[in-house]
């Protein structure tokens, strides 16, 4: 009896989408087709090396294309492992991943980008774009029975045990008219050609006799790089990144390698960050190949979690066939291609950076961030990674490496200086900068999260120590920067004593300290971290991602040169105590609180400060 169940609403809301998207590449719904069929044939092969019996009386592996021009049908079939009922409706019902509602909600806000839908890696979905009705008749290698999943992709699909000769999977497409171009010999021939001659099964188009193999059947990774052309290795890509998606590889490395142990890799990577980068239950995206048998996807330990957008094929000449995905990684085989195939890529991405600095601007907008975890948690690799990442600074209008900053360091410098913030706009436009901008001093900018967490593991690079420029003192007085000497010991009268003597008074509760600041120039306060304490984007990020409420009272500096300082220094000469003077060490207390982004504390009472001092002309004067 036909069961009905009701699609998952994130995959009709998909469905409606996909079905009604006005692509002209529409022809690539085969392409998803073959891709699955050819995972198929890949996972009962694996399975095979255990049970024989599964694959015993049919053993030659294929994919099979049929069309008839009457019925208006185009089928697909494989006798891979095929699928029983539970399957089919998780595979065709759901989408199983996190994130769905958000890309879905930029899909219907008008951004039909066939590369969004692609991000959900359900190329089936795609054959509502040529078909208005669907049959999947799949049996499970081992299983007696099969089933048969039909939808017109209309919010609901039936599932109802059906008879089924061998098992695999055979797909129906009930052809839309303005499909008919699928029912011609020449054109399917086209497309399996175009996106499917690396497929490592004979695809076969006809039927008995009359059928021939269409693709070369051999795997694209095995053959040598000079046979291969781009088109090709873009379209192994697709299909090993299991999307719609219509991006190209931003960077693509064949190499073999000999030595103790052999294996080839074909390695990707994506020209478009996933959805789900950031989840940490994302596997990466290297398939494990053994002599040309697929054992299993995203294995950790052979890629490490800061390379996770890897998309692409190891393949091993001399792990066992039988070693089951359990004993894989443990197996010190696996540590050791690790090792070297994540070498090989930190080294590709770098020479890329040096010899084309602009496309590798892209790479790093995508994955920069990732990469940068390994300096944090992949200790082995922190020389290598060093090397490859880049940051944006006040010396440079692109990004720079660690060495570029190193060679325009300043004689006398010793510290590498940089600066935590939200975004590089924010970090621009900080007043911290502004003695190091005046001297000409490099500051980098440490706009991702993972940066306040690697720098105090790494301490220094080339013997140079990593130094905030909003935590401590900023002794820039060593720095040969031919410039004027800081104004420093002018200010430093009795006045000035004075005036750090009652702002520490007026704000006991609220600073640690107040003092005169070495790095202000053009604005009159700015707040900074005592030397020992945690960095004041630190304690932001803490408070926004695990609720930490732990109270940090900052260093409240001065420039003693500002306006607005001079005559508060001669108002605490005239009347220290006066209710003016209390106001404005509030009203500049706040000041520097909403530049570094902290919520102010009392609004209302900010509010009638700011008023009365406009009032008074004090901010004028």
């Amino acid at each position: 009896m036909s069961e009905q169940l009701e699609f998952q609403t994130e995959v009709s809301r998909l469905l409606d989408i996909v079905a009604n998207a006005l692509y002209t590449d529409k022809e690539i719904f085969l392409r998803e087709l073959i891709s699955n069929s050819s995972d198929a044939c890949d996972r009962l092969r694996y399975e095979a090396i255990a049970k024989p019996k599964l694959i015993s009386k049919d053993t030659e592996l294929k994919i099979s294309i049929l069309f008839d021009t009457d019925a208006r049908t185009l089928k697909i079939s494989d006798n891979g492992i095929g699928m029983n009922k539970e399957e089919l409706v998780k595979n065709l019902g759901t989408i199983a991943h996190s994130g769905t509602r958000e890309i879905l909600s930029q899909l219907e806000n008008g951004k039909k980008d066939m590369a969004l839908i692609g991000q959900f890696g359900v190329g089936f979905y795609s054959t509502f774009m040529v078909a208005n009705k669907v049959e999947v008749l799949s049996r499970k290698a081992g299983d007696k029975f099969a089933w048969l999943w039909m939808s017109e992709g209309k919010g609901s699909y039936t599932v109802d045990e059906h008879l089924k000769d061998i098992r695999g999977t055979e797909i129906t497409l009930h052809l839309k008219d303005e499909a008919s171009e699928y029912l011609l010999e020449e054109r399917l021939k086209q497309v399996i050609k175009k996106y499917s001659d690396h497929i490592d099964f004979p695809i076969m188009l006809g039927e008995g006799e009359n059928a021939t193999m269409v693709n070369k059947a051999s795997a694209l990774w095995m053959r040598p790089k000079s046979d291969i052309t781009p088109e090709q290795y873009g379209e192994f890509y697709h299909h090993v990144s299991g999307a719609l998606a219509m991006d190209q590889p931003w960077l693509t490395m064949h190499w073999h390698a000999e030595g103790t142990f052999e294996y080839t890799n074909l390695l990707f990577i994506p020209g478009m960050k996933p959805f789900d980068l950031y989840d940490p239950r994302r596997p990466n995206g290297v398939k494990l190949y053994v002599k040309r048998v697929f054992i299993t996807d995203g294995l950790e330990g052979l890629i490490p979690p800061f390379l996770r957008f890897l998309k692409g094929v190891v393949d091993s000449e001399d792990l066992p066939l039988n070693i089951s995905r359990e004993m894989l990684q443990n197996n010190p085989l696996i540590a050791k291609m690790s090792s070297a195939i994540t070498r090989k890529v930190l080294g590709e991405i770098q020479e890329k950076a040096e010899k084309e600095p602009k496309e590798f601007e892209q790479f790093w907008e995508l994955f920069g961030s990732v990469i940068k975890e390994g300096l944090y948690d992949a200790h082995s690799y922190r020389e290598a990674l060093c090397k490859v990442v880049r940051f944006r600074s006040t010396g440079s209008e692109g990004l720079t490496s660690l060495e570029d900053y190193i060679n325009r360091m300043k004689p006398g410098q010793e510290n590498i200086y940089y600066l935590s913030a939200g975004d590089p706009e924010t970090a621009k436009n900080s007043p911290q900068l502004e003695a190091f901008k005046a001297k000409g001093i490099e500051v980098l900018f440490m706009t991702d999260t993972i940066d306040e967490f690697w720098l105090p593991i790494q301490g220094d690079f080339r013997n140079k120590k990593f130094k905030s420029i909003t935590r401590g003192a900023a002794d820039l007085s060593k720095i040969d920067t031919n410039t004027k000497e800081d104004p420093k010991s002018e200010n430093t009268n009795d006045l000035t004593e004075k005036l750090l003597t009652r702002l520490k008074e007026i704000l006991f509760d609220e600073v640690k300290d107040v003092c005169l600041s070495e790095r202000l120039i053009n604005s009159p306060v700015c707040l900074v971290a005592p030397e020992n304490d945690m960095d004041i984007n630190m304690q932001r990020i803490l408070k926004k991602s695990q609720g930490y409420e732990k109270t940090h009272q900052h260093i409240l500096e001065i420039n003693g040169q500002h306006p607005v300082i001079l005559k508060l220094k001669n108002m605490v000469s005239n009347d220290a105590k006066s209710k003016i003077v209390t106001d404005t060490a509030f009203l500049l207390l706040d000041q520097a609180r909403i530049v570094e982004g902290e919520p102010l504390k009392n609004p209302s009472e900010f509010v009638r400060r700011i008023n009365q001092a406009i009032e008074k002309g004090l901010l004028v004067g």
